[in-house]
């Protein structure tokens, strides 16, 4: 039960991983006047970065839980925490090189850098982190509930730019990682990872587990190669 959960997981994170990829790529080619999409501003291009952002905060609350399941492994999230921070400095200051007035300073490792230390509090009471997950998404809903307060407090401090080439909020996407921790604590992933769409032995599968496994390389390393093979084709 436990290795099919785990492919499972593999799965889901590798099929993010690929919605990501094209995502960007798309992104790249509208970046390098191929080709107009839009994506800033159409709804479907936004809701797309929305399914993307939402699989990938679910499975890192998934992650996070199951990491510790009944008490907080310090050794193992240290580990993990300093990987975070390590590639997400490394975002940072390549996005910084390449677009000095939009680089990214709260980008999708960063936030799960952040959000996994909000959420240790509610690892062991799933109910009260959905249920926590559902009042913050209401409130910001209503717009009773942001942190733009942060913002103007921090801008001036720390130089940040008003638009970044990729931002993930704090307020409302930190619902979605309580909702993968309560997924875990109420039992409800193995509804959804021991269905038969992640356990078809398969070689598509067997390759998506393989992306899904080397998620956060790959997250590094995809846009440096496809902004060189673009920079490369243009001056051809």
């Amino acid at each position: 039960m436990k290795q099919s959960r785990l492919i499972g997981i593999d799965i889901f994170r590798g099929w993010a991983i690929i919605l990501m990829v094209i995502f960007h790529f798309c992104y790249d080619l509208e970046y390098f006047e191929f080709i107009n999409f839009n994506i800033r501003t159409d709804p479907d291009w936004r809701a797309f970065r929305y399914l993307i952002l939402s699989m990938f905060i679910v499975v890192a609350g998934i992650s996070l839980k199951l990491a510790h399941p009944e008490k907080i492994n310090w050794l193992k999230l240290r580990e993990k925490l300093l990987l975070l921070a390590l590639f997400s400095t490394i975002i940072t200051l390549g996005s910084y090189l390449m677009f000095p007035s939009t680089w990214i300073y709260f980008g999708i490792l960063h936030f799960i850098l952040f959000a996994s230390l909000m959420a240790l509090p509610f690892l062991n009471y799933p109910r009260i982190a959905l249920l926590t997950a559902f009042i913050t998404l209401l409130a910001h809903f209503f717009h009773t509930i942001h942190l733009q307060w942060l913002f103007d407090l921090l801008s001036p401090l720390l130089s940040l730019p008003e638009k970044s080439q990729d931002i993930v909020r704090f307020i409302p996407w930190f619902s979605v990682m309580l909702l993968g921790i309560s997924m875990v604590g109420l039992n409800w992933h193995n509804k959804l990872f021991n269905h038969h769409f992640f356990n078809k032995k398969s070689r598509v599968n067997s390759f998506i587990s393989l992306l899904g496994r080397h998620a956060l390389l790959i997250y590094i390393v995809h846009q440096p190669l496809f902004f060189g093979i673009f920079i490369f084709y243009r001056k051809l």
